[in-house]
């Protein structure tokens, strides 16, 4: 059977046709879709998640003052690169505006510290000595964050 040249170009026209808008709709954005250069939300929301705590700085508490050498990874979790000569940050993490931590001091208290990003900066808050529980003090940072 033998088709005509115009039968086979109506037949050739509308394959191409049907592949175009089967594959155009896959290729176009829908109408409510963001714009390409738009950042995506969770990108913003994980670089917002927390600041960076880490460095060395000075903690002034009610009953002390110390320096502490802090690492942060990039999950926000807090480490010190060594033991000090003061003591050793065992565990801790930044969330927000929040931060929290525990430092096992070398003359024997083991102190939890939890505190939060001010206006201003500074961290500050509550620390406990866990042997003690009764034994808090207030504390905040000599620098800003």
């Amino acid at each position: 059977m033998s088709m005509s040249r115009r039968t086979r170009s109506f037949l050739t026209t509308s394959a191409a046709a049907l592949i175009l808008s089967v594959a155009g709709a896959g290729l176009t954005a829908p109408a409510n879709a963001a714009p390409a250069s738009a950042p995506s939300a969770g990108r913003e929301a994980r670089a917002a998640a927390f600041f960076n705590a880490g460095g060395v700085w000075t903690i002034f508490q009610t009953n002390a003052t110390v320096r502490i050498d802090v690492r942060q990874d990039a999950a926000g979790n807090l480490t010190t690169s060594s033991g000090g000569t003061v003591g050793t940050l065992q565990e801790g993490a930044v969330t927000g505006n929040d931060i929290y931590f525990i430092v096992q001091w070398n003359h024997g208290p083991r102190g939890r510290y939890t505190g939060t990003r001010g206006a201003d900066g500074r961290l500050s808050g509550l620390t406990v000595d866990l042997n003690n529980p009764s034994s808090q003090s207030s504390w905040r940072s000599d620098r800003t964050f």
